[in-house]
C-alpha cells in the first residue's frame, strides 16, 4: 500500500503541473513547493530544533493558531517553523509574525518527507484537523520525533476505517496522541484499536473567543449602522448567498446589510453591484457622508470580517450553497443568531448551534425571509449562540499541557 500511495503522490505532482498551466492557484502550490526546500535551506537556523505546525489551508491554520501563540507565551525561546499545503492559506499567513519560518510543504514523496525531517530537524511536529502524510510521518517515526494532531475528527467514511484501508489506519500509531473534537470521533477509533486519543474539543472556540475580547472598533461601521434597529451582517457570501441576500434587502429597505463577499475582486464586486442597481458603498471608498446614504455596505477589505460582526443582530455565514459553510463560531461568539444554507453537515459546530437553538439552516429564499423577520425581532437564540462558544473553550490549553513539556 505505501507504494501505491507512493505511485500516486506523483501522479498528484504530474496533475498540479497540468493545472499549473491554467490554473492560478495550481501555479502558486508548484512553485511554492517547488521552492520549499531552497527557502527552507536559506533560512533554516541549523542550531534550532523547530516545533513544526502544518496546516492545509487557512482555516486549519486558525485552529493551529491559539496553540501556537499560547506555546510562544509559555516558552518564549522556542521556534516556531508553519507549513500550508494550500496557497489560500500560504499567501495569507505567509508574514504571520507568529512563526519565525513560513513555507509551504513540498509534496509528500519518501524522498521529500526525509530531506525535509532531515534539514529541519523538528522537534516535535503538530497536525491540524485532517492532514495526515503518510510519508512524512514515517519520516518523523524514523528520526524518533513525537507527533500530535489537534482539533482531529474522524467519521466512518474516511479511508482509516475502509476495509482496504488497514495501512492508514496502522499509521495512526505513528501519532504520539490524537486530540479529537468529540466522543464520536474517540469512539470510532477505540472501536478500531487506536488508543492514543483523548476528547479535548476545537481549538477554534478559543480562537474566536479571543477575537471576541480583542474586537476592533471600526468607526465606518458604526456610521453607517447609526440610527439602525436592524442590522444583518453577511460573512463569506458567494454569489447564491448575495443573491438571496439582496432579494430581502429590496423587499425590506429597512434593514442595514453589511455584505462581506468571500471572493473582493473587482469582477465579483461589480457582479454584486449588478445584484444592487448600484445602490451600495464600498467600504475601500467609505466615508462619514456617503455611508448615510445607503443601505448596503459592501466590505471589499480582509481582516476585519471577526470585528463586524459585534454590529449585527443577525448573522449571515456564506458557502452554505456551495461545498459548505465557512465561519459560524466568529459570529456566534458575539451572542448573535446565525444563519446559513443548506450544506453545514460536516461542521460539527453548526451542528452543534442548531441543535441548542442559536443557528438555523435555511434552504431557499421563503425560509430565509421567515427566519430574518422572527430573528430581527428576538434575540432569545443569540444569546443560546454567544453560551455555546463560550461554554466549549479551553481546548488550547488541554493541548499546550500536553505537548508544551
Amino acid at each position: 500500500m505505501k507504494i501505491l500511495y507512493s505511485i500516486g503522490i506523483y501522479v498528484y505532482g504530474v496533475f498540479i503541473f497540468l493545472a499549473s498551466l491554467f490554473n492560478e492557484k495550481a501555479r502558486l502550490l508548484r512553485r511554492g513547493q517547488r521552492v520549499a526546500f531552497d527557502l527552507l535551506k536559506e533560512k533554516a537556523d541549523p542550531k534550532a530544533r523547530y516545533v513544526w505546525f502544518h496546516a492545509a489551508s487557512l482555516g486549519e491554520f486558525e485552529q493551529g493558531r491559539p496553540v501556537i501563540e499560547q506555546l510562544k507565551r509559555e516558552q518564549p525561546g522556542i521556534k516556531i517553523l508553519l507549513t500550508f499545503f494550500s496557497p489560500s492559506g500560504y499567501e495569507v499567513r505567509k508574514n504571520y509574525a507568529g512563526a519565525d519560518l513560513v513555507s509551504y510543504l513540498p509534496l509528500d514523496t519518501p524522498g521529500n518527507a526525509a530531506r525535509f525531517v532531515k534539514l529541519v530537524k523538528p522537534s516535535k511536529a503538530i497536525f491540524i484537523k485532517y492532514e495526515f502524510w503518510p510519508n512524512y510521518l514515517l519520516a518523523l517515526k524514523a528520526a524518533d520525533v513525537p507527533v500530535y494532531s489537534i482539533s482531529a475528527i474522524f467519521r466512518p467514511e474516511q479511508v482509516f476505517f475502509k476495509g482496504y484501508g488497514k495501512w492508514y489506519l496502522n499509521l495512526l500509531s505513528t501519532f504520539r496522541h490524537l486530540f479529537v473534537q468529540d466522543q464520536v470521533s474517540l469512539d470510532l477509533l477505540e472501536k478500531n484499536g487506536v488508543k492514543n486519543a483523548s476528547v479535548c474539543g476545537d481549538t477554534r472556540f478559543d480562537r474566536v473567543y479571543d477575537l471576541y475580547t480583542r474586537a476592533k472598533q471600526l468607526p465606518l461601521i458604526e456610521e453607517f449602522i447609526k440610527g439602525a434597529e436592524k442590522v444583518i451582517v453577511a460573512g463569506s457570501t458567494w454569489p447564491k448567498d448575495e443573491e438571496i441576500l439582496v432579494r430581502y434587502l429590496k423587499l425590506h429597505p429597512d434593514i442595514k446589510l453589511i455584505l462581506v463577499p468571500h471572493e473582493i475582486q473587482s469582477s465579483h464586486i461589480s457582479e454584486i453591484s449588478k445584484l444592487l442597481d448600484g445602490k451600495f458603498v464600498r467600504y475601500s471608498e467609505a466615508n462619514q457622508g456617503n455611508v448615510q446614504t445607503t443601505n448596503c455596505l459592501v466590505v471589499d477589505v480582509i481582516g476585519i470580517l471577526s470585528s463586524i460582526y459585534r454590529y449585527a443582530n443577525v448573522a449571515y455565514i456564506g458557502g452554505g450553497f456551495g461545498v459548505g459553510i465557512h465561519n459560524t463560531l466568529e459570529a456566534a461568539v458575539y451572542g448573535i443568531p446565525v444563519v446559513f444554507g443548506p450544506v453545514y453537515q460536516k461542521f460539527r459546530e453548526a451542528r452543534g448551534l442548531i441543535a441548542i437553538g442559536g443557528a438555523f439552516s435555511i434552504p431557499n429564499y421563503v425560509i430565509l425571509e421567515a427566519q430574518f423577520d422572527r430573528l430581527l425581532k428576538d434575540n432569545r437564540a443569540g444569546k443560546l449562540a454567544g453560551d455555546y462558544v463560550k461554554q466549549n473553550t479551553g481546548a488550547t490549553n488541554q493541548i499546550c499541557k500536553i505537548i508544551g513539556q
